[in-house]
C-alpha cells in the first residue's frame, strides 16, 4: 500500500516492519549506502520517511509478507494527537462493521479522515477485529504512560469474584457496571466470562477517545450475541449518566489520589450513605458510586491503592462499610498485577445488602486475603502467577457463604470488634502476618539450613586463607578500552529502550536496571526485545558503572536487556576468560581509580578500568579462586539473611511465652 513521505518511522518501527532485530537494521544502516537517510530525530534515536524505507525493503528483498497493518500504524502515529489517533483508531473500528457508513467523528482533521477511510478498507480485506485490535494494541503501547488499564487477567479474575460473592441468579440476564471503564478492559472480560443470556453492559468514561475505542472494542466482542452495550462520554460521579440503574455486577478500577473529584459540588449528595468522602479520598467516592448502582445482593469488585485501607481520613467511612456488612473482604494483590506495577493495589468486595437487610452482629467477621506470595520477579511474563493466585482468591471467598469452608494459607477472619478500633486498618497483612509464623518444623529445617551454610563457609575460609597473596613485583595490567582495540572483548552499553511500553504479544526479556542492583538484583521490568539497545546474553560479563552500585559479574540465565549506566562485556574466549575478567573488574580499588569520587551517583569510566595481562592458561586458577571468592560471598549474604531471620522468628516466640524447658 502507498505511504505519504512525511510519515517518520524510528529504527524500532521499520525492525516491527521487517520482522527483524532492532540490531539488524542498525547493521543494514551502517553497511549498506543505500539506506534511506535521517529526516528527523537524533543520532541516538532517528527517524526515516516510511514511504522511503518500504520502497528501499521492497528492492533489497527485506520485506516479509506481513501485510498493511504495520505500515498503518505510523500514519495514525504521525497524527499527532493522542485524542486524535484514538478517535480514528474508534472511528475505523465502526466502519469496518458498518461499511456503508460514513466518518462520523467531525473533530477528525482531513488527514485523519482520510486515514480512517483507508484503515477501514484494510481492515475489511485482512480481518476487521484483527485490525482493530493490532491498532489499539499499538495506541495502548505508544500511551503507555499517559493510560492506566487493567490487565485481561486481572479483569477475569475480578468478573469471576463478583459473580461468586453475588446473591441471587436472575433468570433475566445480567447487567454489569463500569463507571470509570477506560478503554473497556473491565467490560471486554465480563462479557466474555459470562455466557448466560440477557446480558446488558454499561460503561461510563469522560475521555472521549477512551470511550470511543471502549464502544468499538465491545463491538467486536459481542457481534452475533444478544448482548446490550452503552458507554456513555462523561464523568461519573460529577454528571452520572445512569442515575436510578441498579446492575447485578459493578467492576472500577477508578482513577487514584484525585483531588479534583467535585467535592464541594457533590458535597449533598444523596450517594454518600456512609458519609462524605473527604477531599483526600476520591477512591471511597468511587466505592459508595458503584454501592449506589448495585441491586440488593449485588456484587462489586474495585482495585484500589493500598493506603485507602489505612488512611486516617476515611477511617469513619471505613468503619460504615464494615458495620453495615458491605466490605466482604479486601485482598492484597502481588505488585506487577496492574499499574503502578511496584505497588501492592488491593482488591475491595463488596455486596449491597438483600432484600431483607439484617444487620451486621457484633462478631461477624471480615475477610481479610493476602496474596502478595504469588508475585514473580524475574519470570519471561510479566505479572504474578494469575492462574495459581485465582484459584487462592476464589478459594478463600468460599468462607462469605460458606461458614464451615476452611480457609487457606494467608487468608484470615477478622472480628468486627478488633477492627473498628481508632484506625479501621483493613490492610490484609496486618492481620495475616500471625498466620504466617514458621512452625517448629519450619525452624528446625532453617537451623539445619544455616549449619550447612556455615559448614560451607568453613571449607571457604580454609581455603581462601591458604592463599598466597605476599605482595611481589606488580604485574602488568591493560585498561577495558586497550583490551576492546586489541578484539579481546567487544564493549556494549545499556541504555533505556526506545519504547516503554507494556509488552504482551511479542518476544520480550527482563529489563535490569541500576534500582534493581540497589534493591536485591532482580530485574522488575520486562520490554520487547527488539527495542532493547543491549541484551545480555549467558557468558558476557555485566558491569554496573556507577559508584554506589559498582560490581561485576559473569551472567548465567537466560538473556537480559541492560538499562543505563550498565555495561556488557563480550568477550573472545580464545583471549580471555569471563570469570577472570569480572574477578580483576570487580576489585574495590580498580572501581575507586576509574570513578569521578565527586559522589555515591558518580559514574565509573568503564574503559579505565585494570584487568591483569596474563596467559589464557595462567588465567584459569585467578577465575577459580575468583570464583570461589563470589560463592564465599554469596554464602555469606544469604546466612546473614537466615540468621537474622532466626533471630526475629524466636524472638516473637520468646516474647509470646514460647519458651519450654
Amino acid at each position: 500500500m502507498s505511504t505519504p513521505k512525511a510519515v517518520p518511522v524510528s529504527l524500532a518501527e521499520i525492525a516491527r516492519i521487517a520482522g527483524v532485530g532492532r540490531a539488524a537494521v542498525s547493521n543494514w544502516r551502517r553497511r549498506h549506502d543505500s539506506f534511506p537517510t535521517r529526516i528527523g530525530g537524533t543520532d541516538v534515536s532517528p527517524q526515516f520517511s516510511l514511504a522511503e524505507v518500504e520502497q528501499w525493503l521492497r528492492d533489497n528483498g527485506k520485506l516479509k509478507d506481513i501485510g498493511g497493518r504495520e505500515f498503518l500504524w505510523p500514519r495514525f502515529e504521525a497524527l499527532g494527537s493522542r485524542d486524535e489517533s484514538g478517535l480514528a483508531v474508534a472511528e475505523s473500528a465502526r466502519l469496518m462493521r458498518a461499511p456503508r457508513a460514513r466518518v462520523a467523528q467531525s473533530e477528525l482533521s482531513s488527514t485523519a479522515r482520510e486515514l480512517v477511510g483507508e484503515a477501514a478498507r484494510l481492515g475489511r480485506s485482512e480481518g476487521p477485529r484483527e485490525t482493530f485490535e493490532f491498532l489499539l494494541q499499538r495506541w495502548l503501547e505508544t500511551h503507555v504512560r499517559q493510560l492506566s488499564t487493567t490487565p485481561s487477567q486481572l479483569a477475569s479474575l475480578m468478573t469471576r469474584i463478583a459473580l461468586t460473592v453475588r446473591l441471587g441468579r436472575d433468570e433475566g440476564g445480567l447487567t454489569v457496571f463500569d463507571p470509570a471503564c477506560g478503554t473497556g478492559h473491565l467490560s471486554a472480560a465480563a462479557t466474555q466470562e459470562y455466557d448466560g443470556s440477557g446480558l446488558v453492559v454499561l460503561g461510563c468514561e469522560r475521555d472521549p477517545a477512551l470511550a470511543a475505542l471502549a464502544s468499538a472494542r465491545l463491538g467486536f466482542i459481542t457481534e452475533n450475541r444478544n448482548v446490550r452495550t452503552e458507554i456513555a462520554t462523561a464523568d461519573a460521579l460529577r454528571d452520572d449518566p445512569f442515575a436510578g440503574m441498579r446492575a447485578d455486577i459493578a467492576l472500577c478500577n477508578p482513577p487514584f489520589n484525585e483531588r479534583d473529584w467535585g467535592y464541594e459540588e457533590l458535597a449533598t449528595d444523596q450517594r454518600w450513605t456512609h458519609g462524605l468522602p473527604p477531599r483526600t479520598e476520591p477512591e471511597l467516592a468511587w466505592v459508595q458510586h458503584l454501592l449506589s448502582h448495585l441491586k440488593p445482593g449485588g456484587a462489586a469488585v474495585v482495585v484500589l491503592p493500598p493506603a485507602v485501607a489505612s488512611r486516617k481520613a476515611g477511617r469513619r467511612i471505613r468503619g460504615s462499610l464494615l458495620r453495615t456488612g458491605v466490605l466482604r473482604a479486601v485482598v492484597a494483590l502481588p505488585p506487577g498485577s496492574a499499574q503502578p506495577h511496584s505497588v501492592s493495589l488491593q482488591l475491595w468486595i463488596l455486596r449491597a445488602a438483600p432484600d431483607s437487610p439484617v444487620p451486621a452482629a457484633p462478631g461477624q467477621d471480615a475477610l481479610l486475603v493476602d496474596a502478595t506470595g504469588f508475585a514473580r520477579p524475574g519470570a519471561r511474563e510479566p505479572g504474578p502467577d494469575w492462574d495459581a493466585l485465582g484459584a487462592f482468591v476464589l478459594s478463600a471467598l468460599e468462607i462469605l457463604d460458606h461458614p464451615d469452608a476452611g480457609l487457606p494459607e494467608s487468608a484470615v477472619r477478622v472480628p468486627l470488634l478488633d477492627l473498628l478500633d481508632d484506625e479501621v486498618d483493613v490492610t490484609p497483612g496486618r492481620y495475616t502476618a500471625s498466620s504466617t509464623e514458621p512452625s517448629g518444623i519450619e525452624m528446625a529445617a532453617s537451623w539445619g539450613q544455616l549449619g550447612g551454610f556455615l559448614t560451607d563457609l568453613a571449607g571457604h575460609v580454609q581455603h581462601l586463607s591458604k592463599l598466597g597473596l605476599e605482595s611481589e613485583t606488580p604485574q602488568a595490567t591493560a585498561t577495558v578500552g586497550d583490551l576492546v582495540k586489541a578484539g579481546a572483548l567487544t564493549l556494549l552499553a545499556g541504555q533505556q529502550p526506545t519504547e516503554t511500553a507494556t509488552p504482551s504479544r511479542e518476544a520480550t526479556v527482563p529489563l535490569l536496571t541500576v534500582p534493581d542492583l540497589l534493591m536485591d538484583g532482580t530485574p522488575r521490568g520486562r520490554v520487547p526485545a527488539d527495542s532493547a539497545h543491549t541484551v545480555v546474553e549467558e557468558g558476557d560479563v555485566v558491569v554496573a558503572g556507577v559508584v554506589r552500585a559498582f560490581k561485576a559479574w559473569v551472567h548465567e540465565g537466560p538473556p537480559v536487556a541492560l538499562g543505563p549506566q550498565l555495561y556488557a562485556l563480550r568477550v573472545d574466549p580464545d583471549k580471555l576468560d569471563a570469570h577472570f575478567l569480572a574477578g580483576c573488574l570487580r576489585a574495590p580499588s580498580n572501581g575507586r581509580q576509574a570513578g569521578t569520587h565527586a559522589s555515591s551517583s558518580s559514574r565509573i569510566d568503564i574503559r579505565r578500568l585494570q584487568v591483569l595481562q596474563l596467559p589464557l592458561e595462567e588465567q584459569a586458577g585467578y577465575a577459580e579462586t575468583f570464583r570461589r571468592l563470589s560463592a564465599f560471598e554469596a554464602l555469606l549474604t544469604e546466612a546473614q539473611g537466615l540468621g537474622k531471620g532466626l533471630v526475629n522468628d524466636v524472638s516473637d516466640r520468646l516474647a509470646g511465652g514460647g519458651l519450654t524447658v
